[in-house]
């Protein structure tokens, strides 16, 4: 078996595994189905560039949607995922849609073990894996941090979250620059300190930006995309 078919087969096995586990629409396929059939049909500029990500892009999308429109971004994030369901929908929320890129916000989760204990390796696995399955279909791949955050109100016993999403951002940083994939660093401009937090000039939370921190989101991927 080639390698692109490899790929392709094993992200199939996993689509089944985790529908087989959950018994349900775990991935959210359902969530984008109808406004994907809407977006096939628009001129293919505006929809170029996918973001795909969790609560921190659907936020984005409802507080900011000026910003999609007017560059012809799509945005695709469910509150609540990790990667693990973003590997699971990549297909229908970012393949099907034919763009020439696709930006990747993916950790938050992962990290706050929604749905799972934290393991790094698979985290960035799962990433990867994107990256390659966007390479197997002509897309270009863009990679982002993870926004710093000391706390998930939702998960107040990890205390080690920083600590996580510094190591998580280095290796993706790494990874990268390895390989020749365009690097968006939301981090950097909203971390308020060492310590890893988000500043507080940019969200309510502790993790979700408000529209000032959607602002400097913003001005960072479009340099990065003009890159």
């Amino acid at each position: 078996m080639g390698f692109k078919k490899s790929i392709l087969a094993c992200a199939a096995l996993s689509v089944c595994l985790a529908m087989v586990a959950a018994g349900d629409d775990w991935a959210n396929f359902g969530r984008y189905e109808a406004q994907n059939a809407e977006v096939l049909q628009l001129p293919a500029k505006e929809r170029n560039v996918v973001f795909l990500g969790n609560s921190i892009t659907e936020n984005w999308a409802r507080i900011h949607p000026e910003f999609f429109k007017k560059h012809g971004f799509v945005p695709r994030g469910i509150s609540g995922q990790t990667s693990y369901q973003f590997l699971l929908r990549f297909r229908d929320d970012v393949i099907n849609m034919r763009p020439e890129v696709v930006v990747i916000n993916a950790g938050t989760n992962d990290v706050a073990e929604n749905n799972h204990a934290y393991n790094e390796d698979r985290t960035f696995g799962n990433i990867v894996s994107m990256v390659e399955l966007a390479k197997a279909n002509g897309i270009r791949p863009v990679l982002s941090t993870v926004l710093p955050a000391m706390v998930f109100g939702w998960r107040p016993e990890i205390t080690d979250a920083p600590q996580k999403i510094k190591s998580l951002n280095k290796r993706l940083r790494q990874y990268a620059n390895a390989n020749g994939i365009t690097f968006v660093d939301y981090y950097t401009p909203m971390a308020l300190d060492e310590i890893g937090a988000l500043n507080p000039i940019y969200t309510d939370d502790g993790v979700h930006p408000t529209a000032p921190g959607y602002d400097v989101m913003e001005r960072v991927v479009l340099d990065a995309l003009g890159r």
